[in-house]
């Protein structure tokens, strides 16, 4: 892996490669549509998580009591979107013989890599994917992979039915004609039982873009979208998923750039707070 080290590191993490969770950078900014800036995302979440105790209370958790491992970014500085790909799903492979691997993006189309180093190791892995837009066209200002199409893709190689979305508001009519195919794909953050006794039989990979919270609780993001549930809906189903066998996590699309105080980067930190505190 060529990684940059963090200059801030992580809540509590140490610089390395291997722990019971890995922190991996991933700044694709390649082809967000409204608004670009999300290579600055990993960092920021890291400076933001400053602001945080390293104690979940609801948890009951500690990181301090945590192998915690932040590795820094990954080098994809000019590499054309097929290569950054590439690159990413490398070192989530790597990472994940050694510990759970959490990914901070970044946009989007860095999970279809991830999802595939996971698909590998965990044949069969559902993904969970939490986010106000379907990601599910086919196609999206004339490229075929990106931000917009990254679920679709991710449908088509390992089966729509392996997908279950929750938070989705927004979307074309054919995205929703396709949404119809996946697992689940709803609104709002209820699991039905029988979705939950799906997710409860194998691997999960949870993906959180951070526009899947309403707008008044993470501004700082490139297509905002009115009308989601507030961060304590978030973490409230986040914790609900104790005890899922959860092998892999990313929080994507947080844009520093119109995150008025940093409200949006320090609501991603607590998520990847803790999410390495409940499947780390």
């Amino acid at each position: 892996m060529s990684l940059r080290p963090p200059s801030v590191p992580f809540l509590a993490s140490r610089p390395a490669t291997e722990g019971q969770v890995v922190l991996i950078g991933a700044p694709l900014d390649l082809t967000e549509s409204f608004r670009p800036g999300t290579c600055l995302a990993p960092q920021r979440i890291r400076q933001a998580s400053d602001v945080l105790e390293t104690y979940s209370p609801h948890l009951e958790r500690d990181l301090i009591d945590l192998q915690l491992a932040d590795a820094g970014d990954l080098e994809l500085d000019g590499l054309p979107l097929p290569e950054a790909l590439a690159t990413i799903d490398a070192a989530v492979a790597q990472v994940r013989t050694v510990g759970l691997p959490i990914i901070l993006g970044g946009e989007h189309t860095a999970t279809l890599a991830a999802l595939s180093a996971i698909q590998r190791a965990f044949p069969g892995t559902m993904l969970l994917h939490l986010d106000a837009h379907l990601d599910l066209r086919e196609a999206y200002q004339g490229e075929t992979l990106g931000h917009a199409t990254w679920a679709y893709h991710a449908g088509q190689r390992w089966g729509f039915d392996q997908i279950v979305q929750l938070g989705v508001r927004s979307g074309t009519r054919a995205e929703y004609r396709q949404a119809a195919a996946c697992a689940w794909s709803s609104p709002g953050l209820d699991l039905p039982v029988r979705v939950r006794q799906r997710l409860a039989r194998g691997p999960v990979y949870l993906s959180i873009d951070i526009d899947v919270l309403d707008p008044a609780c993470a501004p700082g993001t490139g297509c905002p979208e009115p009308g989601g549930p507030r961060y304590a809906e978030v973490e409230w189903l986040l914790h609900s998923l104790a005890g899922l066998q959860v092998v892999g996590v990313d929080v994507m699309e947080v844009l520093p750039e119109v995150d008025p105080a940093g409200i949006t980067a320090v609501a991603a930190a607590k998520l990847v707070r803790e999410a390495a505190l409940l499947f780390g």
